[in-house]
Parts: structure tokens; C-alpha cells; sequence
């Protein structure tokens, strides 16, 4: 076992054959218990899918957290942005390789969401075939959901800009996207999340709903991508970009996030990922990423 392995996530499986992919924080930064998508993660849920693929084709499939704050508080920006041009271009292949395996799976798959779930975490989440996420105690305060990754003067860089306008309102999410806007728990926009239930009932209700949809990969399957930009959903999704085009932010992010709706619209799923991540490597080197870069990483 390699050093990358010596932690390997949790994986548990029912009598019925639905499993469990749990997130566990990288032991070397554990960052108070809160799971952050680094490149330590993006092996472990590789070798992780390995054993599952080594056993017995699964009925189901959750991906859930072992964070009891988040469920992804986003990608590791530090090590992101240590890494060349080069460097984080295959990073960010090496992420949507990994992604594009539970996309892949040959069953319903479902993301257990029981907190925060924001950049690289929802784009991860989106390539199960549906969230159902953790309802908010009346004292607690709302955990929120969206891609912030434009409130930082970046981009997404795993398929966020297309697939977020494939589960909710085109024209909302685009704002969104542009803006970075984030959704409280409380106000999720209809159809990011299919179910909320108690935190303790994420996982129970997860099965029960892969029990009762056993067929719900099948269009995923047939698409060869997660729910996304595609032609049964194109024209909606243009109509909701011209209907708040000339209200976006006037920024390199935003312009940047159109360019990628625009190509998966133009193009496929292929080019549109290929788009965010060459224009997330170019934007973090402008002046207006590097302010917000250089500021979030000092209060880190």
C-alpha cells in the first residue's frame, strides 16, 4: 500500500448491495475534521472506487461525509495554487477523471449532502444522479450550497458552469455562478436537491430512494456524462443565459463562466471541462484573482 493509500475512506455495503463511499479529511492536514478536496482525496476516492469496483457490481451507490460541518468546504486553494500552469492543468484532469468514475457507475447513484457543499464538493456531488441533503435545525445556522469559485476571481474547474444549469433554474444558476453566489440550506433553488431530510436519515433515505429508483442511472449511463448541458435541455439553458446576459457582473470570472456555457451549448461535455480549466488556470494570474487569492489565503 502506498503512502497516498495508508488512509484509505471508508467504504461499507448493504445485504442488498447499495454501498458507501465515506470522505474522510487528509490525516496529514486535518483541518479541524472538515473535508477539503485536495489531491490526497482525489486518490483516496480513486482507490476507493478500485475496491468497489473489485467486488461485486453495487446496486447503489452514496457518496457521504465524515465531517460532521461540511460535506466538501471546496477544493484545497493553497495547493492549487502552488502548482504551475501545467501542474494544475493535469491536476484539475486528474479530478475530472476521478469525478467522471462515479458518473460512470452502472446504478443509481446518490450524493448524502449533510453540510456545506461548495465549489469542487457540489461539482462532485452533481455527478451522482441526485443530492438529498440534511434539513437545517431551527437553531443552527444554514450550511449553503453553490460555486463560490467567481467571488475569488476563478472559475469552476470540474464541470460546475455545466452541470448546475442542467438541475435548477438556468438562469438563476448562471447568475450564481458568475456572481460566486451561494445558496443558504434554507432557500435551495428547486431541483439542486431532490430530498431533505434529518442529518441522521441522509443515509437511510439515500437507499430507500436508490431502492426505489432502480432504473435512475440509465439515462446517465446512456449520455455517458452527469446531468449536464445537452441538446434536451439546450435551448432552455440559452434562453435563461440571453434573459440575464446583460446583467452579469462585468468581470474576467463571469466572462470567463459564459464562455464555458456557451461552449457546452456550441459544443460537448468534452470541450465545455476543457474550456474551465484552461480559463482557471489563466484567471488566477489577473490582478483581480490575485488580490482575492492572496487575501483569502492569508486569513486560511
Amino acid at each position: 500500500m502506498t503512502a497516498a493509500h495508508s488512509h484509505q475512506l471508508p467504504v461499507d455495503r448493504t445485504e442488498d448491495g447499495i454501498v458507501t463511499l465515506q470522505l474522510t479529511p487528509n490525516p496529514e492536514k486535518p483541518r479541524g475534521g472538515v473535508v477539503v478536496l485536495d489531491e490526497w482525496l482525489l486518490d483516496a476516492i480513486d482507490e476507493g472506487l478500485d475496491r468497489i469496483d473489485g467486488g461485486e457490481p453495487p446496486t447503489g451507490f452514496i457518496l457521504a461525509s465524515a465531517s460532521e460541518r461540511v460535506f466538501v468546504a471546496g477544493a484545497d486553494l493553497a495547493e492549487i495554487d502552488s502548482l504551475d500552469d501545467e501542474a494544475l492543468l493535469r491536476y484539475l484532469a486528474k479530478g475530472a477523471g476521478v469525478y467522471q468514475r462515479i458518473a460512470s457507475l452502472g446504478c443509481p447513484t446518490v450524493a448524502a449532502v449533510n453540510g456545506a457543499c461548495l465549489g469542487g464538493g457540489l461539482e462532485i456531488a452533481m455527478h451522482c444522479d441526485v443530492l438529498i441533503a440534511a434539513v437545517v435545525p431551527p437553531d443552527d445556522k444554514p450550511w449553503r450550497i453553490g460555486l463560490p469559485e467567481a467571488g475569488l476571481g476563478l472559475c469552476p474547474g470540474w464541470g460546475g458552469t455545466q452541470m448546475l444549469p442542467a438541475r435548477m433554474d438556468p438562469a438563476q444558476a448562471i447568475t450564481a455562478t458568475c456572481s460566486g453566489g451561494t445558496f443558504k440550506a434554507t432557500e435551495i433553488p428547486d431541483g439542486l436537491v431532490e430530498l431533505m431530510v434529518p442529518r441522521r436519515d441522509l443515509g437511510d433515505a439515500a437507499s430507500e430512494w436508490i431502492r426505489e429508483h432502480s432504473e435512475a442511472h440509465a439515462d446517465r449511463i446512456s449520455r455517458g456524462t452527469p446531468a449536464s448541458i445537452e441538446s434536451d435541455n439546450a435551448v432552455q439553458i440559452r434562453e435563461g443565459l440571453e434573459s440575464i446576459r446583460d446583467s452579469l457582473p462585468d468581470t474576467e470570472a463571469a466572462r470567463a463562466v459564459v464562455e464555458c456555457v456557451e461552449t457546452g451549448l456550441d459544443g460537448d461535455w468534452s470541450q465545455a471541462i476543457e474550456a474551465e480549466r484552461r480559463l482557471l488556470t489563466g484567471l488566477r494570474h489577473t490582478p483581480a484573482a490575485r488580490e482575492k487569492l492572496e487575501s483569502f489565503l492569508a486569513r486560511a
